[in-house]
């Protein structure tokens, strides 16, 4: 059984806290598919200039490159110094999938998917013990289905519940497949195989009248 946490965090105390003092109507999302060497952030609320001048005036961000510009949003590639808390380390040493991760107003604000509670519990032991102020807001067990309730396998299940977590059913799509595959440790032609299974036993569960076989044909 999978664990969903939400935390609550000082920027001051974790990374790029000057910079949200700095523009503190800015709102800064992490945006982990894009790159996988440093991370990605989502900036709205504040023009480009503002922005810049936010990453510029904060001493944990090495170099920052915009690769994004839209109407109501900026996308930037940012490097942090060595020596800058890294939050994702420590909430995901354990294996566990960051869902959501957003500063705004001088706080973080993370969701993050554990394998179950002791995971999570250790989780939270590092983060107070590498001296930050941790508020858990909310705790919840995905459970799954029983076996009366669903021909699903458990893999197929499992697959399902992380589709529907990153955002794989969403418009547009908050993670690819090949990127989901990744997340759970598996290819991408057997996820797409647990989805084409789990579609048909879904699909055939809802058209076929309970108690009714298929007919021969």
């Amino acid at each position: 059984m999978s664990t969903i946490a939400e935390f609550r965090l000082p920027a001051a105390e974790t990374t790029l806290g000057t910079a949200l003092e700095y523009a503190p109507e800015a709102t800064f999302e992490l945006e982990s598919s894009v790159s996988k060497t440093r991370p990605s952030l989502w900036v709205s609320g504040v023009d480009r200039e503002t922005a810049t001048e936010a990453f510029e005036a904060d001493p944990s961000v090495e170099d920052y490159e915009l690769l994004v510009e839209t109407q109501s949003r900026l996308l930037f590639d940012v490097s942090f110094v060595d020596e800058a808390v890294r939050l994702r380390d420590e909430l995901l040493a354990d294996g566990g999938s960051l869902l959501e991760m957003w500063g705004t107003d001088g706080w973080w604000q993370v969701r993050v998917r554990f394998r179950d509670r002791e995971s999570l519990c250790d989780a939270y032991d590092r983060l107070e013990a590498s001296g930050l102020s941790v508020d858990l807001r909310r705790v919840t067990d995905v459970t799954g289905v029983t076996d009366s309730e669903t021909r699903l396998t458990p893999e197929q299940q499992e697959a399902l519940e992380a589709a529907l977590e990153h955002g794989y059913f969403e418009i547009p799509r908050g993670i690819s497949m090949e990127e989901l595959a990744d997340e759970l440790g598996i290819s991408h032609q057997a996820l797409s195989e647990r989805f084409r299974r789990a579609y048909e036993t879904l699909v055939g569960e809802e058209l076929q009248p309970a108690g009714e076989q298929p007919p021969l044909e």
